[in-house]
């Protein structure tokens, strides 16, 4: 005779998804971007709505005076006020009946896939607001931020480009993160469409065995002027993300004081409860806030390429 116990159901299921989800939350995506383009901040308090920083400037400059005068050369820091909102979003699992009293009967522990298909939604929706912003929440993305002028390559057209002329616009990439700060910092990191960077790794510089990637890791203007290594990664999305289309190359620093993004609460799964009479919900949800780039003289667009 059938017997329908949703108690013992449900205690199975708590029971199970504790394994699950440490499974899950251990599971890394290679694939995803945002991890390794944007530094992300999980700090602020869980439910918090709004993440409030401060930008400053300074501004002075020391001069000859009279020890007679009482004018004075005087330097002080103007701070900017900016507040980021965050939002909630969810993306769960669940399981039916049957599918537990089968699992329980046999002695064999549920399948972690639908769990594992919504930490993937999480973070897909994450790298999409992350990189390209979300015009519904007022978010803007590293890719298209309206903080950062646009300027067109210097040469531009890697595709029919001079070894010389590529390099040219890497290197006034990273120069012009130095020439507007003064000599204070330089970009760290190059991003580029996956095309390019295949370009980089595939022409070789004259009749020799060096790419122009070997070349340009070596021989930046970053490199020598810091002794650091040049970082290059390729991203989804830079294809047509320039003006009028044309592939973008982004050069920047990669320092949470420079661009940041807020995740005060990441991916969390609550407690599952029976949704209807035959089903059970493992609810998800976190707290997602977008991307600041804190410091726009250190962030370059290069159109064109």
């Amino acid at each position: 005779m059938f017997s329908y116990d949703a108690q013992a159901a449900l205690g199975f299921l708590l029971s199970q998804t504790s394994h699950i989800e440490t499974k899950v939350n251990a599971k890394v995506y290679p694939e995803i971007q945002y991890t390794q383009l944007v530094p992300v901040d999980i700090s602020a308090n869980p439910f918090t709505k709004t993440v409030t920083y401060f930008s400053s400037d300074k501004f002075g400059a020391a001069d000859w005076i009279n020890l007679n005068s009482n004018d004075i050369p005087m330097a002080g820091t103007e701070l900017e006020k900016h507040e980021t909102p965050v939002h909630s979003a969810a993306i769960g699992y669940g399981f039916g009946y049957e599918e537990l009293q089968q699992a329980q009967r046999l002695g064999i522990a549920l399948t972690s896939d639908d769990a594992m298909a919504a930490r993937r939604a999480y973070e897909e929706m994450v790298d999409r607001v992350a990189l390209y912003g979300d015009a519904t929440k007022g978010f803007q993305g590293m890719f298209n931020h309206g903080a950062v002028t646009p300027q067109g390559a210097t040469f531009g057209g890697w595709a029919a480009a001079t070894e010389d002329q590529i390099l040219k616009d890497i290197n006034d990439a990273i120069m012009s993160v130095g020439t507007d700060t003064r000599y204070t910092s330089y970009a760290n990191t190059i991003v580029l469409p996956y095309e390019m960077l295949s370009l980089l790794a595939t022409v070789r510089l004259g009749d020799t065995q060096t790419t122009i990637l070997d070349f340009i890791m070596s021989k930046n203007v970053y490199t020598a002027t810091t002794g650091q290594a040049l970082t290059i990664r390729a991203a989804y999305g830079l294809e047509t993300a320039g003006a009028g289309g044309t592939q973008r190359m982004i050069a920047y620093r990669y320092d949470e004081d420079v661009l940041k993004l807020h995740i005060p609460m990441p991916h969390t799964f609550l407690p599952a409860w029976q949704s209807g009479p035959m089903t059970f919900t493992v609810p998800g949800i976190f707290r997602l806030g977008g991307v600041d780039i804190r410091r726009p003289l250190e962030v370059r667009y290069v159109d064109g390429i």
